[in-house]
């Protein structure tokens, strides 16, 4: 029993590192589960058997890509102390990913380019966003901005729209901007900071 688990977690690994790679470089739409069964080497009744639909498995893509950037986001703040510092970081992170090679946007706004009613798209970019915003509501709570609710907003679209501008202008220094803008967000939120 022990055996079949272990290849099923493996083929699952497979299609979910596939799915992740392909979909993110190419689309949602574009790639059909075909294509994605051929190149993780496994059976077709293997991603329905463990993903159901494809629908299931553009889920758990985003949900892999969720995890893995705000895991990116707490290593990026773990070395710092002050709220303000831990922002700051968080763009910085920015910094590093927009210099890859394999950078395409944000997984979330692509996605929803793409997605249709009923896809599971627009719940899990909801989440993510939801996630996002809660970080820097709550490092902007622990500033002491007076709304924390609106800095986190504004820090947000900052952040939402580096990831935008470095992927429609190839521009990796996007990040500097974006980081610049967002130091001119807490000095103005909470200046005593």
């Amino acid at each position: 029993m022990a055996v079949s688990t272990a290849t099923r977690v493996s083929a699952r690994e497979r299609i979910l590192e596939t799915a992740n790679r392909l979909f993110y470089a190419e689309g949602i739409q574009t790639i059909g589960v075909d294509r994605i069964i051929d190149e993780a080497g496994v059976a077709k009744a293997s991603l329905y058997k463990t993903f159901g639909s494809k629908n299931a498995l553009i889920a758990a893509y985003l949900d892999s890509r969720h995890q893995a950037i705000l895991e990116r986001m707490h290593r990026a703040m773990a070395d710092v102390e002050s709220p303000r510092d831990k922002v700051l970081a968080v763009f910085d992170s920015h910094a590093a990913v927009f210099r890859r090679a394999d950078y395409h946007g944000c997984p979330f706004a692509t996605a929803s380019a793409e997605s249709t009613p009923g896809d599971g798209v627009d719940e899990a970019t909801r989440r993510f966003r939801r996630a996002v915003r809660g970080l820097f509501r709550d490092l902007a709570a622990e500033l002491g901005a007076d709304d924390p609710e609106a800095l986190a907003r504004r820090l947000q679209l900052v952040y939402d729209g580096a990831s935008l501008s470095a992927r429609i202008d190839r521009d990796p220094s996007i990040a500097d901007d974006a980081r610049a803008a967002a130091e001119l967000l807490l000095d103005t939120a909470a200046p005593s900071a």
